[in-house]
């Protein structure tokens, strides 16, 4: 119903001229920039843009290959599309992690589970942002889900192509190329990496300027990205540029922060079975990237499908039920909307809103605390 729904307000929005999708009109642009020969990177936002989108795409220019299909509506209308293909995709994900565990309730069935909790946990912020937005969070998480739990399970001689695909359209997904190395699928590690350099040697041939100056300059372009120091950066180099007044030697403090972490995450991973594994890696990437939006969160998702699979059939104890409870009320409370941020107030939190405002953090962090305690 949702996703009907969607396309419904996608037409409605075209007809009526509302504001739909800010992320989701500069996608489109980008796709329309690249049939009309416009350069992708040349200037901070795209000659298609509406006036209410004119942000710079940061995207990969293979993801603008990936966007094309999005030019062949209206910008609202393309949003409606996306976010019903998102929601479709969010119950499938669901489905496919319910029936990836190797034990769970008897109440657990995969597709009862993945149209109710489809429905409920859309009210987490990472998820109706992404959906309202227009990003592509849900999609990308929807290949890897289908790609380590799906593919791998069988087998398959696709394996590792979707986690390919994913990473040139945005590059965390890389990421998921360890998890694959880790699992000892070496074949899928080699077809994802292969994938991602033929795709990126493809658009080299299609579009040579644009291929040159994304890695050549605006990968590495801060102002394209905009202020990675503001609340909604949950990842430890936000923390760091909040906590430093947006020092430029924030990824240096960084880099052996991540390191250490690697080591139980590594541990984890070569021991757990595929979808906590596949938790462990996603938050991760989620911690040490640069920049990580909460919208990108949507790992939240299995997350909390998994912590639902742990309780037992009746009955559960408040103990049992707490970690479940925890996480669904970080991401479904919109803190970070609610603290004060935004014109760099960030830099005068006091420790208790520096705490609050790292709420998404805390939760892999703590959980990875609460491993280690449990091991020793």
């Amino acid at each position: 119903m949702l996703p009907v729904v969607c396309v419904v307000v996608g037409v409605v929005g075209w007809a009526l001229g509302w504001h739909l999708g800010v992320d989701n009109a500069v996608y489109r642009s980008g796709a329309v920039a690249l049939l009309h020969g416009e350069p992708l990177y040349d200037q901070m936002f795209l000659s298609d843009e509406p006036s209410w989108a004119r942000l710079p795409f940061t995207y990969p220019p293979t993801a603008a290959v990936f966007f094309v299909p999005l030019a062949i509506v209206p910008t609202q209308v393309a949003w409606g599309v996306l976010a019903a293909i998102s929601l479709l995709l969010l119950t499938y994900v669901i489905k496919v992690c319910v029936e990836a565990l190797p034990t769970r309730p008897q109440w657990m069935d995969p597709m009862r589970t993945a149209v109710l909790l489809g429905v409920v946990l859309f009210g987490l912020e990472p998820v109706w942002r992404t959906v309202f937005l227009g990003q592509v969070n849900i999609v990308l998480m929807a290949l890897v889900v289908i790609d380590v739990l799906v593919l791998g399970a069988r087998g398959s001689r696709f394996g590792g192509v979707l986690v390919g695909v994913a990473a040139a359209v945005k590059l965390t997904p890389l990421v998921f190329v360890g998890l694959l190395l880790l699992k000892k699928r070496w074949a899928d590690a080699a077809r994802a990496v292969v994938t991602f350099v033929v795709l990126q040697g493809l658009v080299f041939l299609l579009i040579p300027h644009d291929f040159t100056r994304f890695w050549g300059h605006a990968v590495q372009d801060p102002q394209r990205i905009g202020p990675i120091y503001w609340a909604g950066n949950q990842s430890l180099n936000g923390l760091v540029l909040r906590l430093t007044d947006n020092a430029d030697w924030s990824m240096t403090v960084v880099a052996p922060i991540a390191l250490v972490l690697a080591v139980p995450c590594v541990l984890w991973v070569r021991r757990m079975s595929p979808l906590p594994a596949l938790l462990v890696t996603a938050f991760f990437g989620l911690l040490v990237s640069p920049v990580s939006w909460s919208h990108h969160w949507v790992w939240a998702v299995p997350l909390i499908v998994f912590l639902l699979s742990r309780l037992p059939d009746h009955n559960p104890t408040r103990a049992q039920l707490a970690p479940t409870v925890a996480v669904v009320l970080v991401f479904a409370s919109c803190v970070l909307l609610a603290m004060r941020n935004g014109k760099a107030v960030e830099f005068d939190w006091t420790v208790l809103e520096y705490v609050v405002g790292s709420a998404y953090m805390l939760v892999p962090l703590v959980a990875g605390a609460v491993l280690l305690a449990r091991r020793r």
